[in-house]
């Protein structure tokens, strides 16, 4: 952990709980990856560093230093950054809303459950992640409430902390970047006063 913790890659830090709590790192509950899938859980998520490339608009150009062969405009997810969490998406058809533009924060997760209303579906919910119907995109939806938040880490004895700027709609939470502060492309502004915020609901 203090190795990774000086490494100019580095961007955030992400342990299992069940390891402990470590300064300047959170924990995989904070970014929803302590569930119970039967695939094998990391003991530790370390993100990569992104950055802008001063093309005019960082969210369409960054640079990732990552673990991949790719090259600057092949793309990846390998990063943390609001580059990599903002993506497009688009719905059209008689049950949604012509020429309407949806500013709250949406997912993968979502389209799933908003086909089912649409189609009438009843299913059962496997687990916590199953996202919410994207009702402010249909005839007569109304736009929901949104509730922005930061989590901190306690600083590490270097004083990076790991940072996840993120919003909810009800209880469904959605990531808008995460990081070391100034090493995550779009990542909020240190606080005047930081300190560890509550976790969300899942």
């Amino acid at each position: 952990m203090a190795a990774l913790l000086t490494q100019d890659y580095v961007s955030g830090i992400f342990v299992d709980e069940r390891i402990g709590r470590f300064p300047g790192a959170l924990s995989l509950a904070d970014i929803n990856l302590d569930g119970a899938a039967r695939t094998p859980r990391p003991a530790m998520v370390v993100n990569f560093r992104s950055f802008d490339t001063v093309c005019g608009e960082p969210v369409r150009c960054p640079v990732v230093i990552a673990d991949a062969t790719l090259q600057q405009g092949q793309g990846t997810h390998g990063s943390f950054s609001r580059a990599e969490t903002w993506n497009f998406m688009a719905l059209a058809g008689p049950d949604f809303k012509t020429g309407f533009i949806d500013t709250v924060p949406t997912s993968n997760a979502d389209v799933g459950r908003t086909v089912a209303a649409i189609m009438g579906l009843d299913f059962t919910d496997k687990g916590a992640l199953v996202g919410r119907v994207l009702r402010e995109a249909m005839p007569g939806g109304v736009m929901p409430e949104v509730r922005s938040a930061t989590i901190l880490s306690e600083p590490a004895d270097n004083g990076v902390r790991t940072v996840l700027d993120v919003q909810s709609v009800g209880n469904t939470r959605y990531f808008d970047a995460g990081g070391f502060y100034g090493r995550t492309l779009g990542l909020s502004q240190p606080p005047l006063l930081p300190a560890r915020q509550p976790n969300l609901p899942n």
